[in-house]
């Protein structure tokens, strides 16, 4: 295991992290207020943080490194001087964190940044946070319009659409004979832009298109995620499993027959079993009680409908976000039944590196609360090149042609937020 550390001027020990939280206006659109260098986000339905800045940043790697970044956000945390006047979660010492699906290879990140705005309600908030300081409140309005590209150009990743059927086939081949219930099978799509990509511009197109999605953009990673892998808030936690999905239409009768055709598809709610029984068993260590709906909803999104269940739980306390989501990680929904076996058929049929898609991203503050989804409908970017993600659940009636479609459908999102 490997970790790196930075910090701004001077080492944890030789300057606390002073964070202040003070109470503004309505501050308008979030995600207007980025500048083009070092953008954080994490936006739902108008509300949420976004940030900029840097402070200090953790990047742990392999299998344990969950444990040295709460070690390290723990450290921060205890020694850092807070003034916080809007008491809420997201107010005072945050940070933004992604992980790595794998445990190697792997670069995972949790960054401290240096002005953090949020949202929740009526609520509207700055938080300034340096080494040693109180720094001063920043003027907060909208920056300047991000650029975008004027091509784009697509083409197939590790594999293309025929091979990675072939791939499905031999994984529903072996989950027939017995070696496992279900495995999640991702495929990856790259994109050339003719200019470096300005981050802004894909997330506000996200935003905008998906706002029951959470749209975030973590050092290099952006993407409008549906799934929320757990959230820890005053006690109470609350996990979104997605599994089982049906494309979109267009035509809202027919999406009204397609939404009743998923909430009946044997296949299908057997793959959203798996994925909730992955997660209620994982969190139940850590509650005194919990709730898990027998039944799922359809959840309608623009492009794709999901079987979907919210399991929720009262806490006993001692567990932060982040160890709830390790905890999770990887739930049925990105890995399989039994996790172990599936996990390592990824490993050998996928040919690729995932990196931190379908790892958990998102926030945490220094009371342990904090959000974080699944890295799903999401990308990696480095300067004009964007690698896009896509996965499926794939069980013993899977069949490769329409979770070929499937993946498509997955895609779309980020890819359009892409087009000129």
């Amino acid at each position: 295991m490997a970790v790196t550390t930075t910090l701004a001027s001077r080492s944890p020990q030789e300057a606390p992290l002073v964070a202040r939280t003070v109470v503004i206006d309505d501050p308008g659109p979030l995600l207007a207020l980025l500048p083009a260098t070092s953008p954080l986000s994490w936006v739902h339905r108008g509300n949420g943080l976004v940030a900029w800045g840097e402070v200090t940043r953790c990047e742990p790697s392999g299998a344990g490194r969950f444990v040295t970044a709460e070690a390290w956000w723990r450290g921060l945390a205890e020694r850092a001087v807070v003034r916080d006047e809007a008491d809420a979660p997201g107010t005072g010492l945050v940070a933004f964190g992604s992980f790595a699906y794998a445990d190697e290879p792997g670069r995972s990140v949790l960054v401290v940044p240096s002005v953090v705005v949020g949202r929740r309600g009526e609520l509207s908030w700055v938080t300034t946070i340096s080494p040693g300081v109180l720094g001063p409140i920043p003027a907060i309005g909208a920056t300047d319009e991000p650029g975008a590209p004027h091509d784009v150009a697509f083409s197939d990743g590790a594999m293309g659409g025929a091979d990675w059927e072939v791939v499905v086939a031999e994984a529903v081949r072996r989950i027939r004979g017995g070696e496992l219930e279900k495995v999640v099978l991702a495929r990856d799509l790259i994109a050339e832009l003719d200019v470096p990509l300005d981050v802004r511009a894909p997330l506000a197109r996200l935003a905008e298109r998906y706002p029951s999605c959470w749209t975030f953009h973590v050092d290099g990673l952006f993407g409008a995620s549906p799934e929320m892998l757990v959230r820890r808030e005053r006690g109470l936690v609350t996990s979104r499993v997605l599994a089982g999905t049906i494309r979109r239409t267009g035509d809202d009768a027919h999406d009204l027959a397609l939404a009743a055709t998923l909430a009946r598809s044997s296949k299908d709610l057997e793959e959203h079993e798996f994925a909730v029984r992955s997660v209620a068993d994982a969190l139940a260590p850590y509650c005194l009680s919990m709730n898990v709906p027998e039944s799922p909803f359809v959840l309608h999104l623009p492009n794709v409908m999901h079987l979907a269940t919210d399991v929720t739980g009262v806490l006993d306390d001692r567990t932060s976000a982040l160890g709830l989501a390790a905890a999770l990680h990887p739930s049925a929904a990105v890995g399989g039944t039994p996790t172990e076996v599936a996990v390592a058929l990824i490993a050998e049929l996928e040919r690729m590196d995932r990196g931190r898609y379908a790892g958990p991203v998102g926030w945490m503050d220094s009371t342990g609360d904090g959000e974080w989804a699944i890295a799903l409908r999401s990308a990696a970017y480095d300067g004009a090149t964007v690698r896009l993600f896509a996965g499926c659940g794939i069980v013993a009636d899977s069949e490769p042609d329409a979770e070929l479609a499937e993946a498509a459908a997955k895609f779309v999102p980020v890819r359009d937020s892409l087009s000129p």
